[in-house]
């Protein structure tokens, strides 16, 4: 499944908008191998610490986000990413309003 235009050109980060106060998700790509979703966060909304049972790559498109993966914080900034591993803790945090893409790789 998907709800992003197929064989077209796109600008990522306006396909999600900013929401005063609140955190914002689009799956951009569905399927058995993992998906793809845009967020949008809002200054100082965060992800409480959590894991996955798979690899998740975080792409930030816009702004400035706090990421912690097994307590260490990594501050991230528009057009760099990281990889935060299957079954570790980690949370996301917006120091400023941010837009990322996360991809789960269900592997």
């Amino acid at each position: 499944m998907s709800t992003m235009p197929q064989a077209e050109v796109c600008e990522m980060a306006s396909l999600v908008d900013y929401q005063d106060g609140s955190i914002v998700s689009r799956v951009i790509v569905k399927g058995e191998s993992g998906n793809v979703t845009l967020f949008a966060f809002w200054q100082d909304q965060e992800l409480s610490e959590h894991t996955a049972p798979f690899d998740a790559l975080v792409h930030v498109l816009d702004g400035e986000a706090e990421i912690r993966i097994a307590g260490r914080a990594y501050r991230l900034q528009s057009g760099e990413a990281i990889l935060m591993p299957a079954n570790q803790l980690h949370a996301v945090k917006a120091i400023k309003r941010f837009k990322m893409l996360l991809t789960m790789i269900r592997a």
